[in-house]
């Protein structure tokens, strides 16, 4: 296994860039009147994940830590409650993007929760 010696090694963090990337592709089609909602909270959402993994990753302690993976996990929840609203309301023009999206968010779940579980013990 290759060192750790800045967040951006980690592939949790990778991962989450990525989130923001497609989060930010995929909204650019929603409607205008959606900018300052739905639009507004996904963007917000996805640049947290990337950035409470940095943040924790700074704090040196592998208790605040595993808390800042806690509150990306959230974000990660949140993400995926808002693109399900979305599609329900006709929103997502690029299914197989959604699809990916989704994918990821799943996969990005799993590490931070696998992360965080060898942080704690």
């Amino acid at each position: 296994m290759a060192a750790v010696n800045s967040y951006k090694d980690l592939l949790i963090w990778q991962k989450g860039i990525k989130i923001v990337i497609l989060v930010y592709k995929l909204v650019k089609t929603f409607p205008e009147d959606e900018r300052f909602a739905l639009t507004s909270q996904l963007k917000r959402a996805s640049v947290s994940i990337p950035s409470n993994i940095s943040e924790g990753f700074g704090r040196n302690t592998d208790k605040s830590f595993s808390y800042f993976l806690d509150i990306a996990k959230g974000s990660l929840n949140e993400i995926e409650t808002q693109l399900i609203i979305s599609k329900e309301l006709d929103f997502i023009k690029d299914e197989s993007l959604y699809d990916e999206l989704m994918l990821m968010i799943q996969e990005e779940s799993k590490m931070i929760y696998s992360f965080s579980k060898t942080l704690k013990n």
